[in-house]
């Protein structure tokens, strides 16, 4: 592994537990054993850290969704994996690395806006039709109004004005919308098939 793979995951370990803004360069430096100049070598600034370390991991999520997509699989079962790679992201994060990073890391926030509405939402899309084509998802669903509303719910759960961290747990909020977003949209046979997986993997 080079030293900015190390330096990008050794950051990613330390906001992930307590968000960006508590983590200082002297944190990384400390938690990798190497010295700030080392990170300096690499990266001009945190801001600059965090912004390499957004689009790495967004990539990342990018070619897992990529590869849900091209599974020979039905839309539902796909629903399902998203619901998984989900679950393991949200599980891992600390809700104030969203919070930090819209706040204090606009341009970061930039990247994580433009892969949302680029890549995210367009992939919604794209599920919800081929959805409709295999008769799984309802035909009067709209796939721009309802990409975009499934968007919002997963920044909705992140907004600790709306559910605060002392109140609500983060993965419980993304969950119930999840739930809540797939059993709206599908048919009678999409029910069935959700049923039928959430029966497979309570069993599991």
């Amino acid at each position: 592994m080079g030293q900015i793979e190390r330096i990008l995951n050794g950051s990613l370990e330390l906001f992930f537990k307590a968000g960006i803004k508590s983590v200082t360069m002297d944190d990384i430096a400390r938690h990798l054993g190497i010295s700030k100049k080392t990170i300096y070598q690499f990266f001009a600034d945190k801001n600059e850290l965090v912004v390499a370390l957004v689009k790495k991991k967004l990539k990342e999520d990018q070619d897992e969704m990529c590869a849900i997509m091209n599974k020979p699989a039905n839309v539902v079962e796909q629903m399902v994996d998203m619901m998984k790679c989900s679950e393991e992201i949200f599980s891992r994060v600390n809700p104030a690395v969203i919070h930090d990073m819209q706040k204090y890391h606009p341009d970061a926030w930039q990247v994580f806006q433009r892969f949302k509405t680029e890549v995210v939402v367009s992939t919604f899309e794209e599920l919800l039709t081929k959805g409709k084509e295999q008769g799984y998802i309802r035909a009067e669903v709209d796939e721009k109004i309802m990409a975009r509303m499934r968007m919002a719910q997963v920044e909705m759960g992140f907004d600790p004005s709306v559910f605060p961290m002392a109140e609500f747990n983060p993965w419980r909020v993304q969950q119930q919308f999840h739930e809540h977003f797939n059993y709206g949209i599908c048919t009678l046979e999409g029910y069935k098939l959700l049923e039928k997986y959430r029966s497979k993997d309570s069993a599991a």
